[in-house]
């Protein structure tokens, strides 16, 4: 990996006042890993204690709405999310897309409004088991980050892409090397289109079924430049192997 890796771990709909000793855990421990940069991205009721709990550690938020505000009962806003303490912030995440149907243009709305108040964007994108059947995965993903990227000019310098195979969320089952590559490797493609010589700064993580026992294969992959971390990240002692692994695939 030739930029510094990024690892960040999703709480999703997990985690109370009584699990934040894993987050101090976790900011404690990687201190000393100056060769990672590491978030995790936890609820947003946890936001602001979690923030309390690890200073100087990077937490982030789960999602945010795609307007800035209004008539939205139950939604967070993007500055209420900075205004918690977060600095970072997951959009476009599969289970969002599939499960509560959102669009290419709310994940992009969302991305540029992120981007607008200073917060580091995760921007997810993926495809199902049946689209990988047909053949047509490269080109599905491809289309679908060419929709929902962020028209900014500051954007590349906010911005990662995490390429989320929606058939291995969850599952324990992974991609081989070769399709990683050649998916990171067509993202990277759609992102010197938009961006030019800018989308150099932009990471491209593969999230998964990442767990300490596959980190190593999966950093070695060229084009690999971190991961987005789902049921791994809720122990510290199942996170930091992976950031191990992420900090071992530096010093290689």
């Amino acid at each position: 990996m030739a930029k510094r890796p990024f690892v960040a771990g999703n709480w999703k709909m997990h985690g109370t006042r009584a699990e934040l000793g894993q987050v101090t855990h976790v900011s404690i421990e990687t201190e000393t890993i100056p060769e990672v940069l590491v978030a995790l991205c936890v609820p947003a009721t946890l936001i602001t204690r979690a923030v309390s709990a690890s200073p100087g550690f990077l937490i982030g938020a789960q999602d945010v709405h795609h307007e800035a505000k209004g008539a939205f009962t139950g939604s967070v806003s993007v500055k209420m999310v900075k205004d918690a303490g977060a600095k970072l912030t997951i959009v476009g995440h599969s289970e969002r897309r599939e499960m509560l149907g959102e669009t290419d243009a709310q994940v992009r709305a969302k991305a540029e409004l992120a981007i607008d108040e200073g917060l580091k964007t995760i921007l997810c994108v993926g495809e199902s088991d049946k689209v990988r059947e047909t053949g047509q995965a490269l080109n599905v993903v491809a289309q679908q980050l060419e929709a929902s990227l962020p028209d900014r000019v500051t954007a590349p310098i906010h911005l990662s892409i995490a390429y989320e195979p929606i058939w291995a969320i969850g599952t324990g089952k992974v991609p081989s090397t070769g399709d990683i590559g050649a998916m990171h490797g067509r993202i990277r493609q759609v992102l010197e289109q938009r961006y030019g010589d800018g989308a150099a700064s932009i990471r491209i993580l593969y999230g998964g079924s990442v767990k300490g026992s596959n980190a190593k294969e999966i950093f070695a992959i060229d084009g690999v430049d971190g991961a987005l971390v789902g049921g791994a990240s809720l122990e510290a002692d199942d996170f930091m192997p992976i950031v191990h692994a992420a900090a071992a695939g530096v010093k290689a």
